[in-house]
């Protein structure tokens, strides 16, 4: 693993850190470049400028690994919320959400987190809009993938995510790419033990292009959420091969990071979705972007330590 992944990945447990980064003045104003605001009002308001210009979005209530009943509520509550505004203004269409599942109880009861997302399922709908389960650390994985089989009894327009860091993505993603199906394809941000994922760049990169191919070859709808200029070259040349046309796959990138590639990439007719995080938990996200990334972390410390 990259030295500098393993030390961001330290610092995002690390309370002291923490503090530090939360605290310093320049914080806010970095933070702002990833992440959409704290409230439903400026998340709506990102959402509405980027489909203007032509992008989709998802957004993720920011909040993770709740042990607290009332938490899980508020996060619910905050999705109610969110999807409200997202069919007043008329933007369910091009937006949808992302959900932790985490967040909405998982790791109390997983019968509670099934029946709170069941909830924002209801609430999506009712607007026109889909909902993704994001995935998490590899302890949670059977977990979430057993409440988005039930889920898409209901709703069998639930998205999913998978990580190709993961040893069992490949079989995964073989499985998930029916007829009908979501899929969100990452390269994973967690730190996880050698035993289940792939430690190194180039073995996480190749697990990446097996599962594209897996998920083009399939019948669903796949969604691939990477930055690497090469695997969105490899992306767009594994789709003509199996016949994918514009529209029929997307490109998935994270708010604040290649913002031009993201328009390039719509200009030439794709589907691109920008991953909006919004709230105040924003920094166990902001660390596993800079993990992911390292530029990103240069950047933010540069800016962090700058005095403008």
């Amino acid at each position: 693993m990259n030295p500098l992944r393993t030390l961001i990945l330290a610092a995002a447990g690390n309370g002291t850190i923490r503090r530090v980064i939360a605290t310093a003045p320049v914080s806010r104003d970095v933070v702002r470049r990833f992440v959409a605001g704290e409230t439903t009002e400026e998340a709506v308001a990102v959402t509405r400028r980027l489909v203007d210009s032509g992008l989709t979005v998802t957004l993720d209530y920011l909040g993770e690994d709740t042990t607290d009943a009332a938490l899980a509520e508020a996060t619910v509550q905050a999705y109610l919320d969110l999807l409200g505004r997202l069919g007043a203004e008329g933007l369910a269409d091009r937006a949808e959400v992302s959900v932790k599942l985490s967040a909405v109880g998982q790791l109390l009861d997983e019968a509670m987190a099934l029946d709170n997302a069941s909830r924002i399922c209801r609430a999506a709908e009712a607007v026109g809009t889909t909902v993704t389960l994001d995935m998490e650390d590899h302890t949670t994985t059977d977990s979430t993938l057993r409440i988005l089989a039930e889920l898409r009894v209901s709703w069998p327009w639930v998205g999913a995510v998978l990580q190709s860091y993961l040893h069992r993505t490949l079989d995964d993603a073989v499985r998930l790419s029916g007829e009908g199906s979501r899929v969100r394809l990452c390269k994973g941000a967690y730190k996880e033990p050698d035993t289940v994922a792939y430690g190194e760049t180039a073995e996480v990169d190749r697990s990446y292009v097996r599962c594209v191919n897996a998920l083009l070859a399939g019948e669903g709808y796949p969604k691939f959420a990477t930055h690497d200029p090469r695997l969105v070259r490899i992306i767009a040349e594994r789709a003509d091969h199996h016949g994918r046309k514009p529209g029929e796959f997307e490109f998935q990138m994270l708010f604040g990071i290649r913002p031009e590639e993201q328009l390039r990439l719509a200009q030439q007719g794709h589907t691109v979705r920008v991953y909006v995080p919004y709230g105040g938990q924003w920094y166990g996200y902001l660390m596993r972007r800079m993990a992911e990334r390292p530029a990103n972390a240069m950047f933010f410390l540069r800016a962090l330590m700058s005095k403008k």
